[in-house]
């Protein structure tokens, strides 16, 4: 069994360092997709929790807030409070800019300063979850 969750835990993180490069391809692009960019942002930081939950067999649900997946991670690692909290910004861009009247204030668009931003911060929940846990399930690179 511990061989299937490590697999699946690796999924979770494979999956995370798909969006973070997805993210970076959206703002190489000629004209930035920075609603996109968002989007992987938050997915990017989701499926990196999520991953570090199945580690520990901690269930989660379906679920996108941030916040929630966030607390539950910190029970275990409170020396990732800070960085958690401030990624839980990102929970509204698994939703917002995904679809037509979503968005919380549709007249309100995000830079590319914000969007660059959100990267770095996903990029850095994405690896401090890396360095909680064992090599095994972490993706090759």
């Amino acid at each position: 069994m511990p061989h299937e969750k490590n697999k699946s835990v690796k999924a979770w993180l494979v999956k995370a360092n798909d969006d973070l490069g997805a993210g970076a391809n959206d703002l190489n692009a000629k004209e930035p997709f920075i609603d996109s960019c968002l989007f992987h942002c938050q997915q990017a930081v989701e499926k990196s929790l999520k991953g570090f939950l199945s580690f520990h067999s901690i269930p989660f649900g379906k679920m996108h807030d941030l916040l929630v997946l966030g607390r539950e991670v910190v029970l275990i690692k409170p020396e990732l409070r800070s960085l958690l909290t401030e990624a839980s910004k990102l929970t509204p861009y698994a939703t917002a800019f995904r679809y037509p009247g979503l968005d919380t204030d549709e007249d309100e668009s995000m830079t590319l300063e914000e969007a660059n931003s959100s990267l770095k911060l996903a990029s850095d929940v994405y690896q401090a979850i890396l360095a909680c846990l064992p090599s095994e399930v972490r993706p090759e690179k």
